[in-house]
């Protein structure tokens, strides 16, 4: 179902792709730059993101401009002036690029009002978005509620006449081989672990993550960022020498690089964790409070480990008991990693 005028733009020069962040949020809205790529091939894409995380777009040979805010720093009190003269520099700019399609797959506030400001005649985004963002389109899309967000994303491509059938997360050119990493100990195999989250209730304890890479017959590289590296030394003393910490110490690129040269991931649910899976890197993922048919990993070839509790998903950022995620034990994520890496083996 959709909302709005007729199209009145077939052919566009130029479109806008608002999708500040997060990172697997990103990541899942990857295949729509494909898809726009292969359907307007004439047209130059841009892309809106957020401050430290433009890293898993710039390069990108599919985009023309990525546009980097500080919407971070737009929450402070302290940087109201600041605030308002760099949104009216933004606005006046992407006002002047004469975009013919704004694509807002945000759907807050704040990505909304970026969507008007751009004058595009066509200012695409779904009808369920939040924050009363929807005023400020002129064509609504439904994407529901259900699907996995990149399938709920493609919708919107698929609204503009584009083929989806094919799924494809086009990632910059420079994250290709050879994985040649100043951080990356000299190891040939082995397999990354995520012990952080964003939500404290998606975190699988970091002392567990720790003894599962005990009991693995290959080095664990833990990954993260700055802020998880307590978390990764926790997994590095735990696992009895068969771990080691690079979180913090890769930027995205690095990152992708690191992933991308894995035998598989053991992760919570983060962003990594769809850097990896569409890599094509088996995925192991850990899920407690989030619904993993809206946002595990995607595609085929992937393991989600939860606990069907009457609470679960309950989406909650904090919780007092978590039981969603203590009651899944090492042992019993060790034996469905035992079992894969057999099957492996005799499919070898």
């Amino acid at each position: 179902m959709t909302e709005g005028p007729e199209m009145t733009v077939l052919s566009p020069k130029k479109i806008l792709i608002i999708k500040p962040s997060s990172l697997g949020d990103i990541v899942h809205s990857l295949p729509v730059l494909d898809v726009l790529h292969r359907c307007f091939p004439r047209a130059a894409i841009h892309w809106l993101v957020a401050k430290g995380l433009e890293g898993i777009l710039e390069g990108n040979p599919m985009l023309k401009k990525v546009w980097v805010i500080h919407k971070d720093e737009w929450k402070k009190i302290t940087k109201f002036y600041s605030t308002v003269a760099e949104l009216r520099k933004l606005f006046r700019s992407l006002k002047a690029e004469q975009f013919d399609y704004a694509i807002d797959l945000q759907g807050l506030f704040r990505s909304g009002l970026i969507t008007k400001a751009t004058g595009a005649p066509m200012r695409i985004g779904f009808e369920e978005a939040r924050e009363g963002s929807t005023v400020f389109y002129t064509h609504k899309v439904e994407g529901g509620r259900e699907s996995h967000a990149v399938d709920r994303y493609l919708k919107i491509a698929a609204f503009l006449g584009c083929d989806i059938s094919e799924v494809k997360f086009p990632f910059p050119t420079s994250f290709n081989p050879p994985f040649v990493t100043p951080y990356l100990p000299p190891i040939e195999d082995y397999i990354v672990m995520v012990p952080g989250a964003r939500w404290p209730t998606k975190r699988w304890p970091a002392h567990r993550f720790g003894e599962l890479a005990s009991l693995l017959p290959v080095k664990t590289l833990v990954v993260g960022g700055k802020g998880d590296r307590m978390l990764a030394d926790e997994v590095v003393e735990r696992s009895k020498g068969n771990a080691i910490s690079v979180a913090g110490k890769t930027d995205l690129m690095g990152l992708v690089s690191v992933i991308r040269g894995a035998g598989f991931m053991v992760s919570n649910d983060t962003g990594p964790m769809h850097i990896a899976a569409a890599l094509g890197i088996p995925v192991f993922a850990l899920f407690g409070p989030a619904n993993p048919a809206r946002t595990g990993p995607y595609g085929s070839g992937h393991t989600v480990i939860r606990k069907e509790l009457l609470c679960s998903p309950c989406y909650k950022r904090s919780c007092k008991n978590a039981l969603c995620m203590d009651m899944i034990t090492v042992e019993e994520v060790a034996a469905v990693i035992s079992d894969f890496l057999r099957r492996r083996l005799i499919s070898a």
